[in-house]
């Protein structure tokens, strides 16, 4: 019984333009987001440029998700669809996620006129992006939004710093939530459980997609005298997909050490592959802040980071990781040498870790931010 006499409050709809619902750090976040804010009156559908992608089964309703069958190259046909499905959704919030989406939605509302459009970047603008052309796209479509967002202040600042400027610019920090990403009872069972082996040195990690940005081949350069150095020193690579795929693939089976390297693919089970490690490696050269960073530090795993935009908002060095100017493999070489030579000082380094994931980056506070910008953006603020 409502004792009070008011009306809970309708719905709010939400429609997320992504490229696809494919493994990855923002994905998961819209994933995260729906989840969180499903029992707060938050509904989502999802509209995916490309394809559906595997984490849309992790959707509160798996069924709201749009594939608009975008091809390369601009596609009028995608255009039209994802302009039916707003007719069709009538969102009181459109939320795009990086540039391409952005560019169909910014279209499709006639300029952000028929739906507000809350616009949120996840990473450093990449190289090819700094172009003179692609930056008076982003400026230009930065004026059909009504907020644009980034996951950490450090990314926020990056983007004033190239002059992009909208009605209304703010930060919402990544967050992770730490009761599903916690601290192993046992590292050794942990990697017992994944059929790695339990009773070596050292199990480094690296997490993420191919792609270049994320340096995996760097690491894998950086191990030839690190292993060759700490001979109990095992490296667990956890992701798949993208266009360096292959040669990835290629540059692990053919190591000096690939008997050492373990991949295991994309997983689902992500807590348990951060419980096996006792340092994540992420020498990624872009980041707005990264999920794969958060949820380590949650597990209790101390992270070696270069110093991109958003890590030096997650790690303090020495107090629970490690922040570095990786510019080559032979400066990663030293970074991770330096680290092995004490390798008990990881089990503390761990534990202050967990410590300040929990007390700066809680998931709550992430899902709270978002909900009240979605509120405020739809007039129920």
């Amino acid at each position: 019984m409502n004792v009070t006499g008011k009306q809970p409050a309708p719905p709010l709809s939400v429609v997320h333009v992504v490229d696809s619902l494919n493994p990855g750090g923002m994905e998961n976040g819209v994933v995260n987001m729906a989840r969180q804010l499903a029992p707060r009156g938050i509904n989502t559908h999802v509209a995916c440029l490309r394809e559906r992608g595997s984490f849309a089964d992790k959707l509160p309703d798996p069924l709201a998700v749009t594939v608009l069958g975008k091809q390369a190259g601009f596609s009028k046909g995608s255009l039209v669809a994802l302009a039916r499905l707003i007719r069709q959704q009538r969102p009181a919030v459109l939320h795009t996620h990086n540039l391409g989406p952005l560019i169909y939605a910014s279209l499709a509302t006639l300029g952000g006129c028929t739906v507000p459009i809350l616009h949120g970047e996840h990473g450093q603008i990449q190289p090819q992006d700094l172009s003179l052309r692609r930056l008076a796209t982003r400026r230009l479509l930065y004026h059909c939004c009504h907020t644009v967002h980034t996951v950490s202040g450090s990314l926020l600042d990056s983007l004033r710093g190239l002059q992009m400027k909208s009605r209304r610019m703010t930060a919402i920090t990544n967050g992770v939530d730490c009761d599903t990403f916690n601290p192993a009872e046992s590292r050794s069972r942990a990697r017992e459980a994944l059929g790695l082996p339990s009773g070596v040195g050292a199990t480094l990690g690296i997490v993420g997609r191919f792609v270049a940005l994320k340096r995996h081949r760097m690491l894998l350069e950086a191990l030839v005298p690190v292993m060759q150095a700490h001979p109990q020193v095992h490296l667990v690579v956890v992701g798949d997909h993208g266009p360096e795929r292959e040669t990835i693939i290629a540059a692990m089976q053919e190591h000096p050490y690939h008997d050492r390297i373990h991949w295991l693919g994309m997983r689902s089970d992500m807590a348990a592959c951060y419980q096996a490690m006792d340092l994540l490696v992420s020498p990624s050269e872009v980041e707005g802040l990264s999920n794969a960073v958060l949820e380590a530090m949650a597990c209790g795993v101390p992270v070696l980071a270069h110093r991109a935009c958003g890590n030096n908002e997650a790690i303090v060095s020495g107090s629970g990781g490690y922040l570095h100017d990786l510019p080559d493999a032979g400066s990663l070489a030293r970074a991770l040498d330096g680290i092995l030579e004490e390798p008990s000082v990881l089990i503390e380094q761990g534990e202050l870790a967990r410590k300040r994931a929990v007390e700066h980056f809680s998931i709550a506070a992430m899902a709270g931010g978002y909900l009240r910008l979605y509120r405020e953006i739809a007039g129920r603020g």
